[in-house]
């Protein structure tokens, strides 16, 4: 049996994360008992508290931690917290404490498992297979790891014959899962801290694809060496499965698929980057092995609004642009001063960026820099920590990362200072950039932005 069936209770040390709240809407969804602790109060946890979610924001340990009791409660909480008096007391007592990967594996280990995996691609892809899902009628649930714009959540429940899961590398997290269909979309260095270097990185892809128990149910991009056989996927290559034909009519890409025996023509959506199109590219190859019909996913692709903060997009009557995205790596930044620069060429470009991360800004500051200069004006928030803390990273700031970025008009900002610095700025597009809680802006900015 499963052992999330013996427990009634379930408390969420850090349940304001993005995965941890997919989880607790699980199993409040699931009818059970869902409590928590997080530092910050957030939109995230709002939305939690709306739906029935006790949370709590000190670290205390009161009535409602004590009255628990072991055999009914299972303790859920992300390796990102890495001290907390809540969790010693869990730990103390004896109670059941697993990390987020480990339950999400037990949940999805009854059902097809489709988990997506990438240092870059994997919320967009994974959210866009459930999108899929939902428009074909397959019976699936989804824990993705951002808001979809078109379920207003990171959680749906349609049935539990497939589960689509946002494949975690983050702490070897999504080694815990048990994929029946799998996609790697990228294994760029990243988490450092965790794997060293990039032969370890890549060794720990090697390891969650040989998780796949079939070659025909492993989508890998082109170009990428796993270790096992796989299907390929590109774009304006060949491969197993490809597209190509790209071009553009007023914000709309439209583009070719093919699959080893057909081809498809004119898909259309609206999210922009060739990167994106090789995201549905996999998508669609996923759902056509599944039996869906190109009509439906045509359909379905046209739809999809995307993810919340992936290339978040609001043209205003006053001419103005506002561009807000979660990219916290140099390569996804990349990609979207890239994708602004092919459709706004000669637009003045102002960034407004919140590194995420000392260790991320320490072992990335020459591509952060090289990145951040494709601005023409540069707003550099403080580093935010998350779960590190300033005194283990001597010398690692905004102002040290700042001195690298060939800019002539460059700043470093508080996050409290940054919406006035914004305000007194000339420019014809703002992006607001960062993983962290640079998305506290993003209210104030479109109210002002709607009036000027």
């Amino acid at each position: 049996m499963n052992i999330l069936q013996t427990y009634q209770t379930f408390y969420f040390v850090g349940i304001g994360g993005i995965g941890m709240s997919a989880l607790a809407r699980y199993f409040n969804a699931s009818g059970k008992n869902v409590l928590g602790y997080d530092k910050t109060n957030t939109k995230l946890t709002q939305n939690l508290m709306n739906e029935g979610i006790d949370i709590v924001f000190e670290d205390l340990i009161d009535e409602r931690i004590t009255s628990l009791q072991k055999e009914d409660t299972l303790v859920i909480y992300t390796p990102a917290i890495k001290t907390l008096g809540i969790l010693d007391f869990f730990n103390q007592n004896q109670f059941e404490v697993l990390k987020r990967a480990k339950v999400l594996g037990l949940i999805t280990e009854n059902t097809d498992c489709i988990a997506i995996a990438g240092t870059h691609g994997k919320t967009t892809t994974s959210t866009l297979v459930a999108h899929l899902c939902k428009e074909a009628d397959l019976p699936f649930s989804c824990f993705l790891g951002g808001i979809s714009e078109n379920f207003k959540s990171n959680f749906l429940y349609n049935g539990s014959t497939y589960s689509v899961v946002e494949a975690d590398e983050y702490d070897r997290s999504f080694l815990n899962l048990s994929p029946d269909w799998a996609v790697v979309t990228s294994t760029d260095a990243d988490h450092l801290d965790i794997y060293g270097d990039i032969n370890h990185i890549e060794e720990g892809f090697r390891q969650f694809a040989a998780l796949v128990p079939q070659d025909k149910q492993l989508f890998v991009r082109k170009g990428l060496e796993i270790g096992r056989g796989h299907q390929t996927y590109a774009v304006n290559e060949p491969a197993d499965y490809y597209s190509d034909n790209l071009r553009m009519d007023h914000d709309k890409i439209y583009f070719d698929f093919h699959t080893p025996t057909e081809t498809v023509k004119d898909f259309v959506w609206e999210i922009p980057g060739i990167h994106n199109v090789e995201n549905a590219t996999v998508a669609l190859a996923i759902l056509h092995n599944l039996g869906a019909d190109f009509d439906t996913l045509k359909k379905a692709i046209a739809n999809f609004k995307g993810i919340k903060r992936r290339y978040t997009k609001h043209i205003y009557q006053n001419g103005k642009i506002y561009i807000d995205d979660y990219a916290h790596h140099p390569t996804e930044i990349n990609a979207v001063m890239s994708s602004i620069r092919t459709f706004y060429p000669d637009k003045k470009l102002l960034v407004a960026f919140q590194p995420h991360l000392f260790s991320r800004t320490r072992d990335f500051a020459d591509g952060f820099a090289e990145s951040l200069s494709k601005a023409d004006e540069l707003i550099l928030l403080d580093i935010y920590p998350a779960r590190e803390l300033q005194e283990n990273f001597e010398g690692i700031t905004s102002s040290w990362l700042l001195d690298k970025v060939i800019l002539n008009k460059k700043e470093v900002s508080t996050l409290s200072d940054a919406f006035e610095k914004i305000k007194e700025k000339d420019f014809d597009i703002l992006l607001t950039v960062g993983a962290g809680n640079i998305d506290t802006l993003y209210d104030p900015i479109c109210e002002w932005i709607q009036k000027i």
